[in-house]
Order: C-alpha cells, then sequence, then structure tokens
C-alpha cells in the first residue's frame, strides 16, 4: 500500500488504485496524510474541504467521508500494513508508517542526498526523489486555503530539489544534462528568478554563451511587463558573470564551411556554375566520371535564353485515369471541393476510411473541372496503403516531367532537384495535380507545383494534418454513402429495373454494407455477375455476421483487403488497440474502456485511438467518444479472436469499477451494493467524478453501452459481472424511474437467478419493485417485493434487508394497505440504525413521514421528516432533501399553518429545479397549484412537467 500526495491524491494498492470518489473525499484524505500520525481537528479538516462558507452539515459530510475512506481502507487489508483511520474526540488520525507515504519518502531522500560525499551518488538520490512526482502536488483534490498552501509548500520544495541536482550536474562537469533539467522547469514556472539564474550558467558552461544571454533578456522583459520589477541579485549576477567570461569554459570552434567563390566561374563539365537568385536552376545529367549518387549539377542558363527544357508551345498533358462509372451522390462534397479549390495555390485534401471512394470523387470532381485546367492534369497513384509499397519519389516526378515536356535526358537524378525543376515549370502554369492514395505529408509536400494558379488534390486514409498545418491544405472529409445514395449505386451497377423489383431488398444491402461504396460495388458485382440471385437472398447471407466480410471480396478487390492494406501500415500498438475494440460489445469507447479491452492505460489507449482515427478505421463522434464503422468492427474483431472472454472481462470490470465510481460520487452517503466479483480486473485507471453532475452525465451517456456489456456477460456465462453492471446504474434509476428500466433489470434478475445468487436476487427485486410501483404496475411490484427481505435476511445483508422493508412498504402504501406498510418502514429504521446507515435511516423517515401524512397523522409526520434532515444529508442528495421539504410542507398546511407549508413547499420545489429533479419539483409544484392562486406556481409547474415528458 502507497499514499500518493506529489501528483494525483491517490491510495496505490497490489490490484490497483482505491476508487476514492469526489474531489472532497480526497481533500480528506490529503489533510489527514499531511499531518500523518497526528489528530486533525474537524475544524481543521472543514477549512481544508471548504474555501468559502462551509454547509451547516460539515461535520455530517466529513463523517459520511471518513466512514467511505476507512471501508476502503479496511477493504484493502490496510491493518496489515500498519495503516489505520481512527476518531479522537472532535479529531481524526490516521496512523501510517512514514515510509507509505510518497512526500515523506521524497524529504527523506532529500535529506539523505545533501549528506553525500560523493556527486555521483548526490544525483542518484535527487533523481530518485524526483522520480516520486507524477504531477502536480494534491491534484484531484479540492484545494481549500490549509491544502494550497501546502502544495505550494511541496511544489517549492520540488523546484529547490531540481535547482539543486543541476549545480550537482555542474559539479560533474555534465552542463548540457543540467541545461536540459531545467529548460522543462523554466517554460514552466518563466518568472522564477533562480531557475532563469541556473539556467544562464548551465548553457554558458556548455559553451552555449548566446542563448544564455539571451535567456536572461527574455527573462529580464518578463519581469518588467509581468511584474514591473527588474532582476535581482540571483539574475544579475549570473548576467555578469557570463559577461566576464569567468570561468567558463572556451567556446566551441566553429565547424568548418565549404569555400563559395565570390564569382561563379565559367559554365564546364568540371566546375559547375553557382545559382544567382532569381534565376531558374537547370538540371545536367551527371558527366562521365561523377561519383555514384553523387547530386546532379545545376546550371543557370544565360539571362537571355530561355530553360533547355521547356519545350515550345506545350500541348495540354492528361494523366487521369478515366471517370469512374457509376458514381452516385456525393453533391456536398463534390461542391465543398470547389469551394477548396478556390484561391491561391490551393491543396484540397480528401480524406476518410478504406473503400469510401476518395479516388472516385476526386476523379469525378477532376473531370467536371477540365476548363479550369487549360494546360493540363497530371496524376500519381502514390500506393501508401499498397502491398506493392510506395513508388520512389523520383519516379513520381520523372513521370511528371516527361509529360511536362521535359528530355529524358535532361531529368535530374535526385529528388530534391527534380521536385525543384517540377516547381520551376509549373510556375507560370494553370494545372490540376492528383495526387491518390498518400501515407504522408513530405512525401506530399515534394511534389507541389509551384503555379499560383495550380490546384494540388490530394486522396488518404490519413488525415495528414502535417499538411494542413505546413501548406494550408483544405480537408474535404469523406463519409459512408447514405441509404439512398448506396441503393442509386446498386442501381447504376445492377440497372434499375432489378433493384426496382426489390426495393426493400436493395436498401437493405446498402445499409449492410454500411454505406461504404467499395462494399456496395463488391456485392454489385456479385450480383451482377449471377442474375439468377435475387436481392433478397444475397441480404440474407451478408445478415450473417460471421461471413459478412469473406462475401464483400471479390477476387483480389474488397473490404477486408482494403482495410488489411491499411492496419499493416500501422504501429503495433494500434494493431493490437484495433484488434480488442473489435470484441467491444457497446457502440462507443472512451480512453478508458479502450485501455480496458486492451490490458494497457488510458494515456496510451487514447495515443492508439489518435493512430487509428488518423488512418479512418475509428471516428471520433464527440471529445473523447470513438465509434468504429461495422465493417471495421468485424474485420477487427477477427485480427485476434482468442482474445475475445479477455478483452471482454476487462471491459466488463472497467464497467462495474466506473460505475461504482460514478454511484459513489452521485450518491455519497449511499452504501455500496456490493463486493466486487471472483476474478475482478482491477482496470489501470478509473474515470474521476468531481462532482454528481458529472458522475450522471455519464451514467446517462452510458447507459446504452452498459446494457450491451450486460447482456454479452449474460450470453458469455458472466452473471456475476451482469447484474452487477445494471444494478450499479441505481441512480440514475431513481432520478428517471419512469424510463423504461424494467427489461434492464429483468435482465439483471435472471443473471442473478442464474447464479444462485440470494443476495443479488434480493437487491435486483428491490430496486425492480420499486421501479413497477412508480410505472403503477402495483401488484406486480408487490408480488416480487414480498420475496426481497427473506433472501436478504438469508444473504446477511441487513441493510438489503431495510431497503427491501422500505420500498414493500411504498407498494402496500400504493394498494391501500397503510399499517402493514407503515410497520415494515418503521422495521426498516430499525435496521439502519442499528447498522449506523444514516442513508438508509434517511430513506425510511422519508417515507414513514409521507405515510404518516397520508394516515391524517402531520404532527408525526413533521416529526419523521425533521429527523430525516437532521441526520445530514449531504449536498448532492437534492432529491432527498427536496421530497424531506415536500413532506414538511404538506404537514404545515394539514396543521393549518399555510405560511410554512407554502414556503417550505416553494423551497423544495426550487432546490429540486436547481438540481434538475423535474420528478421532485413537479411533486411540489403540484400542491403548491392546488393551494395558492399565485400564477407563477403553475407556470413553472408547467415547465417541470414538460421537461419530465420530454427527457431523455
Amino acid at each position: 500500500m502507497e499514499f500518493r500526495l506529489l501528483g494525483t491524491v491517490a491510495v496505490e494498492t497490489y490490484t490497483g488504485p482505491l476508487p476514492l470518489g469526489p474531489a472532497k473525499r480526497r481533500s480528506l484524505l490529503a489533510a489527514l496524510l499531511l499531518s500523518a500520525n497526528t489528530p486533525v481537528s474537524v475544524g481543521r479538516l472543514t477549512e481544508s474541504l471548504w474555501d468559502d462558507t462551509p454547509p451547516s452539515q460539515a461535520r455530517g459530510v466529513i463523517q459520511g467521508h471518513v466512514s467511505r475512506l476507512r471501508a476502503l481502507l479496511v477493504g484493502a487489508d490496510a491493518e496489515a500494513y500498519g495503516v489505520e483511520l481512527a476518531t479522537l474526540g472532535d479529531a481524526y488520525v490516521l496512523r501510517a508508517p512514514e515510509t507509505l507515504v510518497d512526500a515523506q519518502r521524497f524529504e527523506e531522500l532529500l535529506m539523505l542526498a545533501r549528506e553525500q560525499r560523493s556527486p555521483g551518488d548526490t544525483v542518484l538520490m535527487l533523481k530518485e526523489a524526483l522520480s516520486l512526482w507524477q504531477g502536480p502536488a494534491l491534484s484531484g483534490a479540492f484545494a481549500g486555503p490549509p491544502l494550497k498552501a501546502a502544495a505550494h509548500s511541496l511544489e517549492e520544495s520540488r523546484l529547490a530539489t531540481v535547482e539543486l541536482l543541476a549545480r550537482t550536474y555542474g559539479t560533474l562537469g555534465e552542463y548540457h544534462r543540467a541545461a536540459a533539467l531545467l529548460s522543462a522547469e523554466t517554460a514552466a514556472h518563466p518568472l522564477r528568478e533562480s531557475l532563469a539564474a541556473e539556467l544562464m550558467l548551465a548553457l554558458y558552461r556548455a559553451g552555449r554563451q548566446s542563448e544564455a544571454l539571451d535567456r536572461f533578456h527574455r527573462t529580464r522583459r518578463l519581469l518588467a511587463d509581468e511584474l514591473g520589477i527588474d532582476p535581482g541579485p540571483k539574475l544579475a549576477d549570473a548576467y555578469a558573470l557570463i559577461l566576464r567570461g569567468d570561468p567558463g569554459p572556451p567556446a566551441a570552434a566553429p565547424a568548418a564551411r565549404a569555400r563559395v567563390p565570390s564569382r561563379p566561374a565559367a559554365p564546364s563539365a568540371a566546375s559547375p556554375a553557382s545559382t544567382e537568385v532569381g534565376a531558374v536552376p537547370v538540371a545536367e545529367p551527371p558527366v562521365a566520371g561523377d561519383t555514384a549518387g553523387a547530386p546532379p549539377v545545376v546550371r543557370r542558363p544565360p539571362s537571355s535564353a530561355q530553360p533547355a527544357v521547356h519545350p515550345a508551345d506545350p500541348l495540354p498533358v492528361d494523366l487521369l485515369p478515366r471517370a469512374p462509372r457509376g458514381f452516385q451522390g456525393r453533391t456536398a462534397e463534390l461542391a465543398a471541393l470547389t469551394r477548396a479549390a478556390a484561391g491561391e495555390s490551393p491543396v484540397c485534401l480528401v480524406t476518410g476510411p478504406a473503400g469510401v471512394g476518395k479516388t472516385a470523387l476526386a476523379l469525378q470532381w477532376a473531370h467536371r473541372n477540365e476548363a479550369l485546367f487549360p494546360d493540363g492534369r497530371l496524376f500519381a497513384d502514390l500506393r501508401g496503403f499498397s502491398e506493392a509499397g510506395e513508388p520512389a519519389l523520383i519516379d513520381v516526378l520523372r513521370e511528371f516531367l516527361l509529360a511536362l515536356g521535359v528530355p529524358p535526358r535532361r531529368v535530374p537524378e535526385s529528388a530534391p532537384a527534380a521536385a525543384a525543376l517540377f516547381r520551376s515549370l509549373t510556375g507560370r502554369r494553370r494545372l490540376l495535380v492528383v495526387l491518390d492514395n498518400a501515407r504522408d505529408s513530405a512525401t506530399v509536400r515534394a511534389l507541389l507545383p509551384g503555379g499560383t494558379d495550380c490546384v494540388t488534390l490530394v486522396t488518404s486514409r490519413h488525415r495528414l494534418e502535417g499538411l494542413i498545418a505546413s501548406d494550408a491544405a483544405r480537408p474535404v472529409p469523406l463519409d459512408t454513402l447514405e441509404a439512398d445514395d448506396g441503393t442509386a449505386l446498386l442501381a447504376g451497377v445492377l440497372g434499375e429495373e432489378r433493384v426496382l423489383a426489390e426495393p426493400v431488398a436493395a436498401r437493405r444491402l446498402a445499409e449492410l454494407c454500411g454505406g461504404l461504396p467499395l462494399a456496395l460495388r463488391v456485392t454489385a458485382a456479385r450480383l451482377a455477375g449471377r442474375p439468377q440471385w435475387t436481392l433478397a437472398a444475397l441480404a440474407d447471407e451478408l445478415a450473417d455476421e460471421r461471413g459478412r466480410l469473406a462475401f464483400l471480396d471479390v477476387d483480389d478487390t474488397g473490404v477486408a483487403a482494403a482495410l488489411r492494406l491499411t492496419v499493416q501500415h500501422l504501429p503495433p500498438d494500434a494493431v493490437h488497440q484495433l484488434a480488442r475494440l473489435g470484441h467491444h460489445p457497446g457502440g462507443h469507447v472512451d480512453p478508458y474502456a479502450a485501455a480496458a479491452l486492451a490490458g494497457t492505460d488510458p494515456v496510451a489507449a487514447a495515443a492508439a485511438l489518435e493512430r487509428l482515427a488518423a488512418a479512418h478505421l475509428v471516428s471520433e463522434t464527440a471529445p473523447g467518444r470513438w465509434v468504429l464503422h461495422d465493417l471495421v468492427r468485424l474485420y477487427a474483431r477477427g485480427l485476434d479472436p482468442a482474445a475475445a472472454r479477455e478483452a471482454l472481462v476487462g471491459v466488463l470490470d472497467h464497467g462495474i469499477a466506473t460505475a461504482l465510481a460514478a454511484a459513489d460520487t452521485a450518491e455519497p452517503g449511499g452504501e455500496p451494493c456490493f463486493v466486487l466479483p471472483d476474478g475482478f480486473r482491477r482496470p489501470a485507471a478509473v474515470r474521476d467524478f468531481s462532482d454528481r453532475a458529472e458522475a450522471m452525465r455519464w451514467l446517462s451517456a452510458e447507459r446504452e453501452n452498459l446494457a450491451l456489456a450486460a447482456q454479452a456477460a449474460r450470453d458469455a456465462g458472466l452473471e456475476d459481472r451482469a447484474w452487477r453492471i445494471i444494478l450499479l446504474q441505481w441512480p440514475q434509476v431513481v432520478w428517471r424511474v419512469r424510463d423504461n428500466w424494467t427489461p434492464l433489470l429483468e435482465l439483471a434478475l435472471e443473471s442473478a437467478r442464474a447464479g444462485m445468487d440470494a443476495y443479488a436476487e434480493s437487491r435486483v427485486l428491490t430496486l425492480l419493485g420499486w421501479v413497477l410501483t412508480e410505472e403503477g404496475r402495483a401488484a406486480e411490484a408487490a408480488a416480487l417485493l414480498e420475496r426481497s427481505p427473506r433472501l436478504a435476511r438469508e444473504a446477511g445483508d441487513p441493510l438489503g434487508e431495510a431497503t427491501a422493508l422500505i420500498n414493500l412498504a411504498v407498494v402496500r402504501a400504493e394498494l391501500g394497505e397503510l399499517p402493514a406498510a407503515t410497520e415494515n418502514c418503521a422495521r426498516a429504521v430499525e435496521l439502519a440504525r442499528r447498522e449506523e446507515d444514516r442513508h438508509t435511516e434517511m430513506l425510511a423517515l422519508q417515507h414513514l413521514a409521507r405515510m404518516r401524512l397520508t394516515a391524517r397523522r402531520p404532527e408525526e409526520a413533521l416529526a419523521h421528516a425533521r429527523t430525516a434532515l437532521d441526520l445530514g444529508p449531504e449536498h448532492e442528495e437534492a432529491a432527498r432533501r427536496s421530497l424531506l421539504l415536500a413532506v414538511c410542507g404538506e404537514a404545515h398546511l394539514a396543521l393549518g399553518q399555510e405560511d410554512d407549508g407554502v414556503r417550505l413547499l416553494d423551497r423544495a420545489a426550487r432546490e429540486a429545479e436547481d438540481a434538475g429533479y423535474d420528478e421532485g419539483a413537479v411533486r411540489a409544484l403540484e400542491v403548491l397549484v392546488r393551494t395558492t392562486a399565485e400564477p407563477s406556481y403553475r407556470v413553472r409547474h408547467e415547465r417541470s412537467a414538460l421537461r419530465l415528458a420530454t427527457a431523455p
């Protein structure tokens, strides 16, 4: 076990980091660790968790976080490491050996380093100390004033250590290392004069005096501009030392330079002429006796003569392949190309996945716009994704130069000289250059024409962002075809009669091909050669995912072949990531899920996803959200079929860990619903949620993915994962209870029963019964809920029994069985108090208060509701607080205290509205509308009801 403060606040264990949950819990841990083995008062903790006026229930919040943190430590066998979180009166103390706290180890290593006699040993100690830092101190915590001060102090200690390490490098004469170390830190802390001074001296002693002086002047200007001050003594002394030249090594001797004659000699085979500025270089072939591989001699013709390679009155050149047949749609993309081709020396970049029709679009546009290029059109297939490999750059340039009329013997032998000649010859022409299947930006740059009226049209499976940055290339991304255009493409090959005879099957074929033109053309080719086949029969065969890619291959052409050529140019880590993505049961991934699939970390996964996106094998539909085309998914699945179960378990356990963190953040007082399953594989990293809103957004966005993951778990016989993934969505179920959760919960119930797990069955029945109650299916709910308390008792789950009794009480009250309902709720209160679980006790009291109100016992209702509010619900529990306030308001109305009742109901409605809890707002406002004639209540009620009805 290890506690980390030098970076993200964390507790590392043998199985991975503990899921600490919200930022305030990390703040609590940080405050305790900074005073490890010393009691920290609640007052001090309050200052650390809030930087303004703390809420009235701050003590309760701290107690809740301490309770959860203690449970996490106990669950990680902290006692075996000598770690204990204890309560001492009005304070808490985290007892832990100092060796387990990285900040303590840092200070110890720093002290040992200063005691070493050998500079080499000092360097080793200091590097070891700095290696403990993994980012800014106390990251991920909510930094109240004490924690801000502590983080600043730790950072100051780190910077002082960096400066000491640099000076020690200097003692060893390793000034370049010192400069490299200090350069990064100076960039991050440009106003820290001591860093700048050390960097200046390191640069100077490394023989880089000009850089050292430049660093001084930049720092001096920055100090004046930002702070309005002059350099301090350290900076000024370093500057004076450099100017004196004492001490310091002699400047490195300058490299020898080749002599350049002041006047060019007369052109001859043995004496090449220099090229004047503005002259057009003309390449000569190498003379006899030249060294093999030497660059060609470049001569400048007399100013009155034309270059010998320019043909007189050249005819328009045309290297374009024929226009594509059966081209359909792409109206918007063709128009985008026309816009991109406007302007000066434009470079148009058509990008998209393999088989999407990039070459067809480029050729279609080129043939339609022939009149724009009176001097001709050049075309080269750069074969960036071909098994045959890319052509040599000089070969492409030679073909272009020959097409432009350069005699074969005048074509330079080196690519740079040939590129220069190509730019020269195209300088005054109106020419189109189509560069198909480019793999990288560097190759394209060497083939760009020189004329401002020339247009370059590039196609690539990669995004070629370097070309966008360096040459202002204008991207025209190409996506798959819409179903109508895909059907039209089939008709263009098969004939309209055959497609019109089976319109439904034709559309289904277009959808099964995923709108990919290559797949559609292969499908059409199969059908064209078999007139007896029906479109419906082929659609049925394509519907089977196991054989779909095989059906979409004809000879050496097809989707799998095109994808294979793309994949073979990827680095191994990207191929590994793609193979694992094929086994993802959901529709999209983020870097955390991708990492879980591949067995890596989110940083490596994000880098791999970026590479795959650059190759158009995945698409980023939103920041950090990636999807695969269906055919790419099928291909990826076949790259490593044996890894299917391992990948599935990885992503399932990632889903469990992340959903657990989300539920813990959304409902921090809530009791965890289960222990982790056997063989649980803790992900390398779990997403951290800063607050309830972020956690709820994740649960909402991932609902479909989690449902698909649960179904995949059930199908794979991993029932213990299936019900857990579903049950952990309970905060979202509670928030959107009428949002058709029943089918998913029934799947969880099947999984629990298949695993013969009484604990799981009870928990699922409890939640499912409550959902059915809210859907108005009280009789079905009662039948299910009757079994839940007994199952919980069998499983030894008293809190589960309490929750089951509460939900059973709700449905019994719904059915008019109020005495039995009240008895169940009272029993639930007893169980919760016995287990010291405030969250469950508060829930039971809330419903008990509502039942007492229904029984016309407003005094008792008010007492129960106030007791629940006094338990100190955290600020995240807006729904619970709103419902309790509403009960209090209705109780006051029943007691004839209308002003107090309206005030509390209005407060309940506003808190629900502020939290986005529309259901709670509707309930409170309904009572207000019945009670008072205030028009604003009716307006607010209608708005909340509309939001509730139209919520996604």
